[in-house]
């Protein structure tokens, strides 16, 4: 039986298919290079705060010192958890995954906003800004009520800290280390934007319909609880822990049986997360400035026996299939090492892409047209109903 009416060529996955335009960023698998509005990301890493690079990714120019310190100011007027999400976070059972709560903590915020309906160009930016002062104070509320075991009070925010100290402070309830800022700041650039990703692409198929930024960035979220996308960087933590742990041994006991490990893994075809990326085929762009991130944190925590774990598995990864590691296998151990909890590594993606996600909602707005690809028919043929 032919099942097949049309001849059209079908790329499972989207493969290869370019769906649109976008000035917003631009990956060279071939250079290894990403950049955004044109500048490359590990020098804007390197050099400027999260809050320009957000400004750069809503309005294509990185900000002036009066634009930089205006939306600073923007930022600290929303940093405090909104008192309906807190009540809406506390009615949802710790056991949920992270994820789930942060859904609807954007969800909430959506249907609070007084902008939510309008669509113009000045209020999708100012909730774009807005979300993205928000979500930090749901995030770090998330952990702080989970390692309570239920509702526990905020920690306020601060107005003489930027955006990431201020972040780290309500997580943790104290000023983190230059050095555990500085590692923070850089995987918040580095997770800020990547094209036409899966929950990026999500966004702007729900834009594509008129549907307002929260919709968009709610639906993004469940996009990016996939381990196949935002999930990978917790399962590098659960590789580690699976592993072994052992802050008293040498990095060099580590990486050996990390080496084993993996070794054991491929040999049994185990998926092991982390390494890999549907875009980069001679490795991630981003991994470079997001391992001197791990190396300082390591440094400054002294456990040398995470590097031995990464190193290892790399390495062995390397030697067996030639395969480098993705954003997510530094950035998990920069996280635990900063003193996440593992089921809230994805939760710190969304704090950054939201950034990204935003921009490309704007961009979809901007030049719309609703994203509705055809599919070919394989089912049964046409048969009649049995007594009609």
């Amino acid at each position: 039986m032919n099942h097949a009416t049309d001849t059209s060529e079908i790329r499972k996955g989207l493969n290869g298919v370019v769906a649109d335009v976008s000035a917003i960023s631009k990956v060279n698998p071939e250079t290894n290079s990403l950049l955004y509005r044109g500048y490359p990301v590990p020098q804007l890493a390197a050099t400027q705060s999260f809050e320009a690079v957000a400004h750069l990714l809503w309005t294509g120019e990185l900000p002036d010192a009066d634009e930089l310190t205006a939306l600073q100011g923007r930022f600290r007027a929303h940093r405090d958890l909104d008192p309906t999400v807190k009540q809406a976070l506390d009615a949802l059972p710790t056991t949920c995954h992270p994820m789930d709560s942060v859904r609807t903590a954007v969800s909430v915020l959506g249907a609070r906003d007084p902008e939510a309906d309008d669509s113009s160009p000045g209020s999708e930016l100012a909730k774009a800004e807005r979300l993205t002062a928000q979500l930090p104070a749901v995030i770090a509320y998330e952990q702080r009520r989970r390692r309570a075991g239920g509702p526990t009070e905020p920690v306020p925010a601060r107005e003489d800290l930027d955006h990431s100290r201020n972040f780290l402070w309500m997580t943790f309830g104290e000023e983190a280390a230059p050095e555990v800022v500085d590692a923070f700041r850089v995987s918040l650039i580095l997770y800020a934007e990547h094209s036409f990703n899966a929950s990026t692409f999500t966004a702007r198929v729900i834009t594509s319909t008129l549907a307002d930024l929260h919709s968009a960035v709610t639906g993004a979220i469940g996009a990016l609880k996939g381990p196949l996308h935002g999930g990978a960087n917790e399962a590098v933590m659960h590789t580690f822990d699976e592993i072994g742990i052992r802050p008293e041994e040498s990095g060099a006991e580590a990486k050996e049986r990390a080496k084993a490990w993996m070794e054991d893994a491929l040999a049994q075809k185990k998926k092991v997360m982390g390494f890999g990326h549907r875009v980069y085929k001679h490795g991630d762009s981003r991994v470079p400035t997001m391992k001197q991130a791990l190396d300082a944190m390591i440094a400054h925590t002294g456990r040398d026996e995470i590097l031995g774990l990464y190193d290892g598995l790399e390495q062995a990864m390397d030697e067996a299939k030639g395969i480098k590691p993705n954003l997510d296998y530094p950035a998990g151990p920069v996280y635990h090492l900063m003193g996440f909890d593992t089921e809230l590594f994805t939760p710190l993606f969304i704090a950054a892409r939201v950034t990204g996600w935003t921009a490309h909602v704007m961009e979809q707005r901007a030049s719309n047209a609703l994203i509705r690809p055809l599919s070919q028919y394989d089912g049964v043929d046409e048969r009649p109903v049995p007594g009609a």
